[in-house]
């Protein structure tokens, strides 16, 4: 076989002569393996690992998703046959982008061993029909701070490994998989702007392990759920693409999985399953909000590590196989979701609306869980804690995780924005959202939000005391000089600007605290117009793109 030499830079290392082949030589072997699955990678471990794999073979690259607060390289992994150069040469390419996360919880481990090791044994098979119809990227060591951290004390009611795992939050103390729509990370950033913007994935996978309820199956996993998102997205993949995985997962790879979620009361399971976690700022509804797909694996904290590890590693290949072989219809759904997002955006109709208060209810079939009958211990301050028996019984109960609106607000044409603030715009623009500036002075009808009242939360949450606010939209006629930013909502990311810039928004800027300054007057009392003015129907808007210092 012909050898190419190469020179590689990555990681802080060294520049490294690689000697690429193709298929059937890739041989190394995961921490989780070589230790009899009693221990999990490092990230030295991590990166020697993908720099075997890198040297072993043709078909994958490793390009940097961001550098974490303590220095450290995260690795995005880039597999495809043939190897796209770059993002812009799959524009006339039909294969499917998939991305499978990993760690962004460094104590829940499974997801880095088994996407390392579903990498590798893909990258052996030869005329692999998963990479005919995909091209999969990995980053299997998302919060590579947190990991380094690994210690037996850590998640010491975790099922293993016995030599100890990393901790929850990253180098700023920040729990990532809160930070999608605040984006204060660099790993938040990484991944918005090296993954999500660049490479557009149709589907995302991010793994996890449990903390919940007691049952047997060590896999389960579900949906994207905020009631913002395109509806037919969320109902291919409750209908049928989580479907089809479970029963490919159950009959092909003999891995006992169940739809994810907590027992409402663990004495009556009868009473139903319930998912609740609806908000953005989880990674999976924020990927739902850019009209893609997304998964949330959850790996049940007791299982065996070895069970964990491999009931992940086949859930990959189950998603992988999945969307080899509906690439076709995912295409085309996600084409449609963005189209209808324009169509909207450019002739928003009187029904147009954005839920900002949402309730939950079981969706139309029952959730089967095998689990065990639990005892209450104790209670402590209202803190109830339970013991699980070694009854077991099988439940089919209702699954509640069809979120519906209870509030709505109308959905404009567009937002204005009336102050330079840069952190704000900055922020827009790290989503990939488009942002305009009025070329000249224009007169319009708009909805001016009047705060009523605003309220931080008693209690930090992620750095932050949190806005509640009251208040109610008041139209009115206004003139905005040249250069106030406009947000037009004819863009794919349409549900994301809304639930940015609505101030009702449970996960917007004025939520986590970007607005306050503006709100307050100095002197006296009462509120500030919020600065963000929705224009409800098509107007006349001459503008220009807007480029930031340093930016086009």
């Amino acid at each position: 076989m012909k050898k190419v030499i190469v020179k590689t830079f990555f990681a802080g290392c060294l520049s490294l002569s690689l000697s690429f082949a193709g298929f059937g030589q890739v041989n190394p072997i995961s921490v989780a393996e070589k230790s009899d699955y009693k221990s999990t990678a490092n990230y030295e471990e991590v990166m020697d690992f993908v720099q075997q794999m890198s040297r072993q073979s043709k078909y994958i690259r490793v390009e940097a998703l961001a550098t974490s607060t303590e220095g450290r390289k995260i690795p995005l992994l880039v597999v495809g046959n043939p190897l796209p150069k770059s993002p812009e040469s799959l524009r006339h390419d039909k294969r499917l982008v998939i991305y499978v996360q990993a760690n962004i919880h460094a104590g829940e481990v499974e997801g880095k061993e088994a996407s390392l090791m579903f990498v590798r044994d893909l990258l052996r098979e030869k005329d692999s029909e998963i990479l005919k119809h995909v091209v999969l990227l990995v980053c299997p060591l998302f919060n590579a701070d947190g990991n380094q951290k690994i210690s037996p004390a850590n998640r010491t009611y975790q099922n293993g490994p016995v030599n100890g795992v990393g901790v929850r939050y990253n180098g700023q103390f920040l729990d990532l998989n809160r930070d999608a729509m605040k984006a204060e990370s660099p790993e938040i950033r990484g991944v918005i702007t090296n993954v999500f913007n660049k490479w557009d994935p149709a589907v995302f996978m991010d793994c996890h392990t449990t903390d919940g309820s007691y049952h047997i199956e060590p896999v389960t996993f579900t949906w994207m759920v905020n009631p913002n998102g395109d509806p037919s997205l969320i109902h291919y993949m409750r209908d049928k693409m989580v479907p089809s995985m479970s029963d490919r997962l159950r009959t092909t790879y003999k891995t006992e999985n169940c739809l994810y979620g907590e027992f409402d009361d663990l004495l009556h399971p009868e009473k139903g399953w319930i998912y609740d976690a609806a908000e953005p700022r989880y990674m999976t509804n924020y990927v739902g909000l850019r009209n893609r797909l997304a998964i949330l694996d959850e790996n049940y904290v007791y299982a065996d590590y070895k069970s964990r590890v491999w009931g992940c590693y086949h859930l990959i290949r189950s998603l992988a196989e999945y969307g080899a072989s509906h690439d076709v219809e995912i295409r085309q759904l996600i084409l449609e979701a963005d189209q209808k997002s324009l169509t909207r955006g450019e002739h928003p109709a009187a029904g147009d609306s954005i839920a900002v208060d949402y309730k939950v209810q079981p969706v139309a079939e029952k959730a089967t869980i095998q689990t065990y009958e639990a005892e209450l211990v104790s209670e402590v301050n209202g803190r109830k804690n339970y013991r699980r028996t070694d009854r077991r019984l099988t439940v089919n109960v209702p699954y509640y995780i069809d979120y519906y609106p209870v509030k709505n607000v109308a959905f404009p044409y567009a937002y204005l924005i009336s102050v330079p603030d840069q952190q704000v715009l900055d922020l827009l623009r790290t989503h990939g959202i488009r942002i305009e500036q009025l070329k000249k002075e224009t007169s319009m009808e708009v909805e001016q939000f009047v705060v009523a009242d605003i309220k931080g939360a008693v209690r930090l949450n992620q750095g932050h005391y949190v806005n509640s606010i009251q208040g109610k939209g008041v139209m009115t006629k206004m003139t905005f000089p040249a250069g106030t930013f406009v947000v037009r909502t004819a863009q794919p990311l349409a549900n994301l600007v809304t639930y940015l810039l609505e101030p009702l928004s449970n996960d917007g800027l004025l939520y986590w605290n970007f607005l306050d300054k503006y709100l307050v007057p100095q002197w006296g009392g009462g509120y500030n117009p919020y600065p963000v003015y929705k224009v409800l129907k098509q107007q006349e808007m001459i503008t220009l793109p807007y480029k930031s210092e340093g930016k086009s």
